[in-house]
């Protein structure tokens, strides 16, 4: 099965000519391999105290993040930022808040398994003995020479695996889509549409010029596209971004990059508080009072697009109603992407 047809499925309504994912060449996509990848994404043998998974901090039901302001790790330790959604992650140029190299999902997987800073899956030094039970697994052991015919299981195959997984949640079926792309008058209420407007004005609230595409997060990676776009990423003035949480300045350790984040999709965004790299705003209500004051602090940093501007009441409901009408029901419940394992294991 091609990467086409999980695409044909999951953009009923979008044209044939939609852009696709660029996919690595030496990571092809196949249902063996996705299928896979659910598997190993909801294991919880995966971390080193068998508590947590992939999905402990990437829930379907919340767009796969995880409800909190700070992710939590298997051992306790939180995480100074919130889980990213992993909605439309394929598209995606860069990946996490805060580190512009990062741009592979195999890469990826490797952080929350190995990372020690802080811990979150903790299996770095516990490899031989997750891989060592991986391997004795009857189900496993059908379906890796499944999706890796003739290769060893390693790390490498296990986290090409989750990557291809997290390649195929794919949202685009939610009220917005059918209303823009399936020309579905009906699929916004009166109020949404305004709100789309209000969202697109670059007079009133200008949320495009950050969150702006189909994506709702500026820039997209797709086969066919520039090889050069990468993320992007600015500071909002959303707090005083003190040590560990300065942005890029972590890796780049530039002045100017501190309290630089990346722009995180808006697709599913009512599931998905609470709001900013710190999860330091609950309601969507209370985000729109962040950027309508310019931002919380003043920062030397602090983007250009940020300006002061005046939203009505009526203002705030529209624009909640247009972002309420980003939510795709079908890929929070989508059995493709759900937790495979039995409610007893």
């Amino acid at each position: 099965m091609r990467i086409a047809f999980f695409f044909a499925l999951t953009l009923p309504i979008v044209a044939a000519d939609f852009p696709k994912p660029a996919i690595p060449a030496d990571n092809p996509m196949s249902a063996a391999k996705i299928e896979l990848g659910r598997y190993l994404f909801y294991d919880k043998r995966m971390s080193v105290n068998g508590r947590e998974s992939c999905a402990t901090c990437h829930r379907q039901e919340l767009a796969f993040t995880d409800g909190r302001a700070h992710a939590e790790g298997t051992t306790g330790e939180l995480h100074p930022r919130s889980s990213m959604s992993l909605i439309n992650v394929a598209y995606n140029p860069v990946f996490t808040w805060a580190n512009a190299t990062l741009s592979s999902l195999e890469e990826q997987a490797l952080v929350p398994m190995l990372g020690t800073s802080p811990v979150e899956l903790g299996l770095k030094g516990h490899e031989p003995q997750f891989l060592a039970a991986v391997v004795q697994d009857p189900l496993y052991q059908r379906l890796f020479p499944e999706a890796f015919p003739g290769e060893t299981v390693t790390l490498t195959t296990v986290t090409k695996a989750i990557a291809a997984f997290e390649r195929s949640i794919v949202s685009m079926r939610s009220p917005y889509d059918r209303f823009r792309y399936g020309h579905d008058d009906s699929a916004l209420n009166e109020s949404a549409k305004r709100g789309e407007i209000l969202f697109n004005s670059s007079e009133h609230a200008g949320c495009f010029q950050c969150h702006g595409g189909w994506s709702f997060t500026g820039v997209v990676r797709y086969e066919g596209g520039p090889a050069s776009e990468h993320g992007r990423f600015f500071n909002t003035g959303v707090g005083e971004y003190r040590e560990p949480n300065r942005g890029l300045f972590e890796q780049s350790k530039r002045e100017e990059d501190i309290g630089k984040f990346r722009i995180p999709t808006l697709r599913n965004i009512a599931v998905t508080a609470p709001y900013m790299h710190d999860g330091s705003i609950a309601t969507l209500e209370g985000v729109l009072d962040h950027y309508a004051a310019g931002g919380r602090m003043e920062h030397a940093n602090k983007s250009k697009l940020l300006r002061k501007f005046t939203l009505s009441a009526q203002d705030k409901t529209d624009l909640i109603e247009f972002l309420k009408s980003l939510t795709d029901e079908e890929a929070l419940h989508d059995p493709r992407w759900s937790d495979p394992w039995p409610a007893s294991r």
